[in-house]
């Protein structure tokens, strides 16, 4: 019979994980309304595009708090959240490109952190490790990021707000892409290092921090 702590980590409905499915079906909404048709021009769909991130951001920090809160943690918890933020990180930086507001450049730089650290997962698992662990630093990253998309939308208008929004807006990103590869390199350095140092059957644990 399982014990009562793996009864909780293996929980399905609970709510924090009903808010990141909620969050998961507001992406695809959110690539339409920033590369989707445009008869209406861009500005009233760029305006949703933001209020369906910001509320992917509020959903983001509430499924954390009342994880803690109601003492509703799960393992499916802890892989949907980081990875609804990294489907919200990717579904912004293609459309931003698409619509020439950033680099191609940057979006692979981007999102070839993510993919390194995906086969690092992937090697990792294979050796007995559990899933990485989300830190304070990595989702810091994420959430500059996903504070600097909302900025760049709202600085492609003209007027004062956008001349304020445009600057706020890529220095977010850049302070966001350099924290997000710096947290990168330093999963990059736990995940050698994990290697050095297999682990014994029965004794699975996270190697390193890397949830953002």
């Amino acid at each position: 019979m399982a014990s009562s702590d793996e009864s909780r980590d293996n929980r399905v409905l609970t709510i924090p994980n009903l808010l990141s499915v909620l969050r998961l079906l507001g992406v695809p909404l959110f690539v339409w309304l920033l590369i989707g048709p445009r008869p209406d021009g861009f500005a009233v769909r760029d305006v949703w595009a933001i209020v369906v991130l910001a509320v992917g951001g509020i959903t983001d920090w509430l499924d954390g708090k009342l994880a803690r809160l109601l003492d509703q943690y799960s393992r499916l918890g802890a892989l949907l959240d980081p990875a609804v933020d990294r489907l919200y990180i990717l579904a912004a930086l293609v459309a931003l490109a698409v619509r020439d507001v950033i680099p191609w450049w940057g979006v692979a730089l981007l999102v070839g952190r993510d993919l390194v650290l995906g086969v690092c997962v992937l090697v990792l698992r294979r050796r007995g490790y559990g899933p990485f662990v989300v830190t304070y630093l990595g989702k810091a990253a994420t959430f500059l990021l996903l504070y600097a998309f909302p900025l760049l939308l709202a600085g492609l208008g003209s007027g004062w707000f956008s001349d304020i929004c445009r600057p706020l807006g890529y220095a977010f990103a850049v302070w966001g892409t350099g924290l997000y590869l710096y947290t990168g390199a330093l999963y990059t350095a736990e995940f050698v290092l994990a290697l050095r140092h297999p682990v014994r059957p029965g004794a699975a644990t996270g190697p390193a921090p890397s949830g953002g």
